[in-house]
């Protein structure tokens, strides 16, 4: 006797097999050609509906004929007769004067190819009956079903669907490693947006404490001067002579000293000019005058007339100029030059002195009493601004005053490098660094590619480069604009051309080229486990692309598990 779990489990069978069964009976009742999503248009068997059409009806009988009698070519599915109505380049009511008025786009993707065993998939109508087993698309054969010119394509699907599969895997597996690692990329550039963050904040914290900081010394400072001012500076005294000499040795230095540096400029002028002549010399000799460039043509010519001049490196007869200029280039000295220190202690008259000698005639009382009114009545005066303080007179100031002021700018000047770092620490969290920030990352990231006699670089958000194998000097071929989105034609296993969007890094403003633009580059973005350049190529003059791989751009790990089953 059965049980009720027996009872279940036949019934589960009974009813599995009944879904397989309607199934394989739904794929068969199809006509030829025609996939699972547009079986609904063919359930009737006594008559057809053009599928963009549906007023035109034809008998059942008429769908694949091998006549097209729907301007979209949805009654034949399943040979060629429709091929001329392509999704490249759609018909129009010129091409067909009849259909005047009516849309001519084809309706069906293509001839559907049921795969057993592997993908199932649509190849263009022209390609049915057409005496070639296409193997890549169509697997089993199924689209050369009329034999034409003996021509019989055997079910291949079993080993391709095999290799296939294990190609897939390959890819989902190299896939996982590129989403891990653009994983730690997000957690990376996280991190150090974070720590930019945090580096303002502390920033403005002590910008705010500098800033009260200096106030208060800036208070410091203006009471030192005024204490300064009242005080009679005791010492070597200076007078006008001293003073002009003062001035007129810091003037001679700084002439000097630009002496020096106009000499050197000269001097590595000199040298430039020479190596350029140099090569201008090598370029007439090597360069080849069959090559018909006007350009190099012009600038041998402009070279012979420079050379005629004769040349720029023959200083001889500056010789003598030259020995006198390191003469006045010397420092002074008692023996050389102005002895300066001999103007520098000239005293030509000091009316304190004078009023110290006067009072060593007076009584120690009374000269107590008149240096007390002298320095309150001094300090008043200076105080008030009516006469100049005595560092003022003396052309110099004391070294509490010097201190203060030091520290003060020491600190202002501390207090703009804050202030700068706070503004650019803003503007590079700012900046696009692409999703989630993750190109953050890759600053000073470089990958290079051999090819031919070049290497070719990109150093990410920086520039690209082409590097001769053969010596010559390195070309930028652009420096880093943007990051922005292009289109690119891909062609998908039907044969039609599709546009893909791509992430892509945009540098101009490379080096000029000879007689054309600037060079330009743009780095197209595809998604892979490891940072690689695949491709470079000038597409024109100077107008490079390269094709460049790295795991910040990968997607979604999931895939669409329908479209890859196998039909049953």
């Amino acid at each position: 006797m059965k049980g009720p779990g027996n009872l279940l489990v036949l019934l589960g069978i009974s009813t599995c097999s009944s879904t397989v069964l309607a199934a394989s009976s739904e794929a068969s009742s199809r006509p030829r050609g025609v996939g699972p999503e547009f079986a609904k248009f063919y359930k009737d068997t006594t008559s057809f509906s053009c599928i963009s059409h549906p007023a035109i009806k034809i008998p059942f009988a008429a769908v694949n004929d091998d006549y097209c009698d729907c301007p979209d070519g949805s009654d034949e599915p399943g040979t060629s007769a429709c091929s001329h109505l392509s999704r490249l380049s759609p018909s129009t009511s010129g091409d067909h004067p009849a259909n005047e008025g009516i849309n001519l786009t084809p309706a069906l993707p293509g001839f559907h190819c049921k795969n057993k065993g592997h993908q199932a998939a649509y190849i263009p109508f022209q390609r049915v009956n057409d005496g070639v087993c296409d193997y890549d698309i169509c697997c089993d054969g199924s689209d050369e079903w009329a034999r034409v010119r003996g021509t019989k394509c055997e079910d291949r699907c079993k080993e391709i669907g095999k290799a296939w599969r294990k190609s897939e895997e390959a890819k989902q597996k190299s896939l996982n490693a590129a989403l891990k690692k653009k994983k730690e990329l997000v957690a990376e550039a996280g991190r150090l947006t974070k720590e930019i963050e945090d580096r303002i904040a502390d920033l403005e914290v002590e910008v705010k404490a500098q800033e009260t900081k200096i106030q208060a010394m800036e208070v410091d400072l203006e009471r030192i001067e005024k204490e300064e001012r009242g005080k009679v500076v005791k010492g070597t005294k200076k007078g006008k002579v001293s003073l002009l000499a003062g001035l007129a040795k810091a003037r001679v230095n700084e002439l000097r000293g630009a002496l020096d540096e106009v000499r050197g400029q000269r001097d590595d002028s000199r040298s430039r000019v020479k190596e350029l002549e140099e090569i201008l010399s090598k370029f007439q000799v090597e360069y080849n005058p069959n090559f018909n460039d006007e350009g190099v043509k012009r600038a041998v010519r402009s070279w012979q007339d420079y050379a005629a001049k004769g040349a720029a490196g023959d200083y001889s007869e500056e010789a003598a100029k030259d020995r006198d200029f390191d003469a006045i280039a010397k420092e002074d000295s008692e023996t050389s030059g102005v002895n300066w220190e001999h103007w520098e202690n000239q005293d030509d008259s000091n009316d304190v002195d004078i009023v110290y000698k006067l009072l060593a005639y007076l009584p120690p009382p009374v000269v107590e009493f008149l240096e007390d009114k002298f320095h309150s009545a001094k300090k008043f005066l200076v105080d008030n601004n009516i006469i100049p303080g005595s560092n003022s007179e003396s052309g110099s100031e004391s070294k509490a005053v010097t201190e203060a002021r030091d520290a003060l700018k020491a600190e202002k000047s501390l207090l703009d490098r804050h202030t700068n770092s706070i503004r650019d620490h803003r503007a590079d969290l700012e900046r696009d660094y692409g999703a989630q920030d993750i190109f953050r990352t890759f600053k000073g990231v470089c990958v290079q590619k051999d090819s031919g006699e070049y290497t070719y670089e990109h150093c990410f958000l920086d520039k690209t480069r082409q590097i001769p194998k053969k010596g010559g000097g390195t070309v930028t071929m652009g420096n880093y604009k943007e990051i922005i989105t292009v289109a690119v034609d891909e062609v998908n296993p039907a044969g039609e051309i599709q546009q893909v969007d791509k992430v892509a890094l945009e540098y101009t403003s490379g080096q000029q080229c000879w007689n054309g633009p600037a060079r330009s580059t743009t780095v197209i973005l595809e998604c892979a486990e490891e940072n690689e350049i695949l491709k470079v190529m000038e597409d024109e003059k100077c107008v490079y692309s390269m094709l460049v791989t790295t795991p910040a751009v990968c997607g979604d790990a999931k895939e669409k598990e329908s479209s890859r089953k196998d039909e049953l």
